[in-house]
């Protein structure tokens, strides 16, 4: 019972105090008489207390003594020994439910002999759910006092059309409240009590047409009296309550007991909610006439209960996986056949016509925040494959796998596998949401690469690991493969991402060459000294230091490993001139042809393993053998060949080359004038362009001839 069914109670209550002093011994025994069982429901026990005091007073009131109060159980009972109740037309009558009946637009009631109830007979009924009888008797009580009001009977005394009024409103009150309790009690049991549904669609009907809704608005003050009391407008506020009690009830664990606790809780929605709607769909439907919508109206209200619900959850501090979850149930399960489109609940189940479950506003509040909390998880997992490589990879020196010819770093693998599974989860949420994930994994990618190549160059820098060069061509194909795979898996304009690596490539190249030079330059340093001379062994120990590194250069993918293989090449034959030609003491004849022997020994043996480890640069082979056969030749005639030779071959060589060359072969200054003379030819420009310059890049030395 409501607030102002409680005020009423009172005010009647107080209305008759002292009625109830002059008549102490009469109102206790009346109470005595009328008490009774309290109800279930805390509601309509309240009502009936205050009907038992109304009634103490009204015996009181009327029966002076006890005989007199002894002939009538009621108000009404002893003026009316008899009565006929109104009869009211029934139309399109509708049999359900197992053949009960069901009235439509119009009813009529048979007419029922009798004497009217007292108000706490009526309410026994209500308590007993016998609501169609006592609506009948409550409908009588109402129109009995109206006619009593319209033919002025009050006039004198209004406190008693006040009371009566009050009678039918409380009486009125209870059956609304029992129409609550029904319909929200209608999924609490295992079976449907179809008589009762039936009888409750009856009632209404049958409300309905006695109190037809004229569209006046009652004023203040006024009474009741006749005015409709939309129980049908009750039934479908009962079915919402209920609903809402029904989501609320169900168990959701905490955080702190279960890590999956969300997921278990939508579970639990999605298994007893399809029951219900199982249940509304198979045993309540039928005992509602169409114009009920009963599905509907079921669906509506569990739509509205769950939304409100789950907008309480949405208000939690979620992280990644419980925000997932949310936003994946709400676009993928919840309308689905894992749920209210199951096969089972069409075709009356319908989802067409509800509205979103949760606010856009909201929505968009869960896919930020769901992008927010992203953003750590994925520098976290970009954090994991960084570890890994120094851990598992670099600190044990494990070797790169090669992959047709190729080495290989599951480097950009992993990158894209992580951008490849968290767009797909969100896809499946929405477009919009897999394009601001992959935005966002874009941009932790941005930020991961330079720290990747401080952790690599840091680690290569403080020590030389074999390993080194194999890991950069690795690294160098990865970034490959990584720009390639986000172009045509991903649709990516890498255009920002090449920016990115660009530096940190040529860092990394920068590197290995120094790491090159670091290693092969003490042994060009030997070229020509006495040690270099005379010694009998092979040049194997320069070729395999230069190899270390060079036949790692095969394994990296076209164009980047044929052009570092050039520079390789260049270096070394540059490299090994520019020993050559420095000033040094004269040379005896014999030590001549020892020195052409080796530097064209050395000069075949580097320039084939580069040539077959790959290298394209054939234009360098010559240059060291020029040199060798200048410095070990006797004729002067085959000295200005050969200086001849070289200068067609290397255009870009310069006066000073030559001199320091013919200063080597120990001629003087007066004859290497007369060779270079006859035997040098200048061209405009080097045929091969930029990357075809030898003897630019080596600095001339300086010659000095001594008086």
């Amino acid at each position: 019972m409501n607030r102002n069914t409680e005020l009423d109670l009172r005010s009647m209550t107080s209305e008759s105090a002292s009625l109830m002093n002059s008549a102490e011994e009469e109102n206790m025994e009346a109470a005595s008489e009328l008490s009774s069982p309290t109800s279930p429901s805390r509601d309509s026990g309240l009502f009936e207390r205050g009907v038992k005091t109304m009634l103490s007073i009204r015996k009181s009131k009327r029966s002076p003594n006890k005989e007199k109060g002894k002939e009538g159980t009621g108000t009404w009972k002893g003026k009316l020994p008899s009565l006929r109740f109104p009869r009211i037309h029934e139309e399109n009558k509708t049999t359900i439910c197992n053949g009960v009946e069901v009235i439509g637009e119009k009813i009529e009631a048979e007419p029922i002999q009798g004497k009217p109830l007292s108000v706490m007979e009526i309410n026994e009924l209500v308590q007993k759910r016998q609501l169609l009888e006592a609506f009948a008797s409550i409908k009588y009580l109402e129109d009995e006092t109206i006619a009593e009001r319209d033919a002025g009977k009050y006039k004198d005394n209004p406190q008693e059309f006040v009371r009566k009024s009050k009678d039918v409103d409380l009486l009125y009150n209870s059956i609304t409240n029992t129409i609550q309790s029904i319909v929200m009690g209608t999924l609490e049991h295992p079976t449907v009590e179809n008589t009762m549904l039936s009888s409750l669609v009856t009632l209404i009907a049958r409300e309905e047409a006695a109190h037809p809704n004229t569209g006046d608005a009652i004023g203040p003050g006024s009474d009741l009296l006749g005015t409709p009391r939309n129980w049908r407008e009750v039934w479908r506020k009962a079915i919402e309550e209920s609903a809402e009690k029904r989501v609320l009830r169900l168990p959701m664990a905490s955080k702190e007991e279960q890590s999956s606790w969300l997921d278990l809780h939508l579970d639990f929605l999605q298994k007893h909610l399809s029951e219900d709607l199982l249940k509304i769909k198979l045993s309540v439907k039928k005992c509602y006439p169409e114009e009920y919508r009963v599905c509907d109206t079921y669906v509506e209200a569990f739509h509205k209960a769950i939304a409100s619900h789950l907008q309480d959850v949405s208000q939690r501090q979620l992280e990644f996986k419980e925000l997932y979850t949310l936003l994946n149930w709400v676009a993928n399960t919840y309308r689905s056949e894992l749920f209210l489109g199951h096969p089972d609940l069409k075709p009356e189940i319908k989802t067409e016509n509800l509205s979103l479950l949760l606010t856009p506003a909201d929505w968009d509040k869960l896919k930020n925040n769901y992008i927010t909390s992203a953003k750590g998880k994925i520098k976290s997992y970009f954090g994991n494959i960084l570890r890994l490589e120094v851990t598992e990879k670099w600190e044990k020196e494990v070797h790169p796998e090669v992959k047709e010819n190729l080495y290989h770093s599951s480097l950009a693998f992993d990158i894209q596998t992580i951008i490849g599974e968290y767009m797909s989860i969100s896809g499946k949420i929405s477009r919009s949401l897999e394009t601001k994930m992959l935005d966002l994994c874009l941009a932790e990618l941005h930020e991961f690469i330079p720290r990747f190549g401080e952790e690599f160059v840091a680690w290569s820098s403080a020590q030389h690991s074999p390993i080194f060069a194999p890991y950069f061509v690795a690294y160098i194909n990865s970034f490959h493969d990584l720009t390639s795979g986000l172009e045509t898996v991903f649709k990516v304009n890498t255009e920002e991402l090449q920016k990115t690596l660009a530096p940190l490539t040529r860092n990394f190249t920068n590197i290995f060459l120094n790491k090159l030079r670091t290693k092969a330059q003490p042994l060009l340093k030997k070229i020509l000294t006495r040690d270099w001379i005379f010694t009998m062994e092979k040049p194997d120990l320069l070729v395999s230091t230069v190899s270390q590194f060079s036949e790692h250069l095969q394994h990296m993918r076209e164009p980047m490993g044929q052009e570092l293989l050039r520079d390789v090449h260049k270096y070394v034959v540059r490299e090994y001139i520019t020993q050559v030609i420095k000033p040094r003491r004269k040379m005896n004849r014999e030590m001549r042809q020892q020195v052409r022997e080796k530097m064209n020994q050395e000069a075949r043996i580097i320039n084939n393993m580069l040539m077959d480890q790959g290298s394209d640069s054939g234009w360098l082979r010559p240059a060291i053998h020029h040199i060798a056969n200048i410095i070990g030749e006797q004729k002067i005639d085959r000295i200005k060949d050969y200086v001849k030779e070289l200068c067609q071959d290397y255009p870009d060589i310069r006066k000073e080359h030559i001199l320091a060359v013919l200063a080597l072969r120990g001629l003087g200054r007066t004859r290497r004038q007369t060779v270079f003379r006859q035997g040098y030819h200048v061209l405009e420009s080097p045929d091969g362009g930029e990357d075809s310059t030898l003897f630019a890049e080596i600095d001339a030395p300086v010659i000095i001839s001594c008086f």
